[in-house]
């Protein structure tokens, strides 16, 4: 199977049974709700599928993860990363698919093929219960979240889209990770 190359991919990572810790999967759904991406930008649900991404996350030039991040400050709080820093960080401070996304980023360095860029744009989580309603903080830091990845887009050099009004009621679901890699 081959995956097109990408110069920019946007992966929303969670888990929506587990509260907060879906918040990636949703702002990439509004994300699309609201943009649509410019040739060359990808933007998809990873789930928790860890490992299973690795051919998409090998063929981009910049990766930008949306997931739950756990830094210490409040609830709520936007959290960027970028580089070095996203590496020990998904060991330490993500949710509970961390191991996942940890050995996708050490999958990526096994067989040389990381990213030249790397981001993480995320929430602060306050609880990863089982549920599948965000708790109020991060429920209204999301459309903070959501713009973010529109800003680093942009400023990436990849200015999304932004779907007409007539359209904007329309959900535009991301395709999800095991669909796009042939895994269903």
């Amino acid at each position: 199977m081959s995956v097109d190359r990408s110069q920019l991919l946007i992966l929303g990572l969670g888990n929506v049974i587990c509260q907060d810790d879906g918040l990636g999967i949703v702002a990439v759904e509004r994300l699309l709700e609201r943009y649509e991406p410019p040739p060359g930008v990808e933007i998809h649900d990873g789930g928790t599928m860890g490992l299973s991404l690795l051919t998409w996350a090998t063929e981009t030039d910049t990766l930008l993860m949306v997931d739950a991040i756990r830094t210490g400050e409040a609830p709520g709080t936007l959290v960027r990363m970028e580089g070095d820093e996203v590496a020990p960080a998904v060991r330490d401070r993500l949710s509970v698919h961390q191991i996942g996304v940890a050995d996708l980023l050490d999958g990526m360095r096994l067989f040389d093929r990381y990213p030249p860029k790397l981001l993480l744009l995320g929430i602060v989580p306050e609880s990863m219960e089982l549920s599948t309603e965000r708790t109020p903080a991060v429920e209204r830091a999301l459309p903070r979240l959501v713009e973010a990845v529109a800003e680093e887009a942009a400023a990436l050099g990849h200015p999304l889209i932004p779907r007409e009004a007539s359209h904007a009621s329309t959900p535009h679901a991301p395709r999800p990770a095991a669909v796009a890699l042939g895994l269903r």
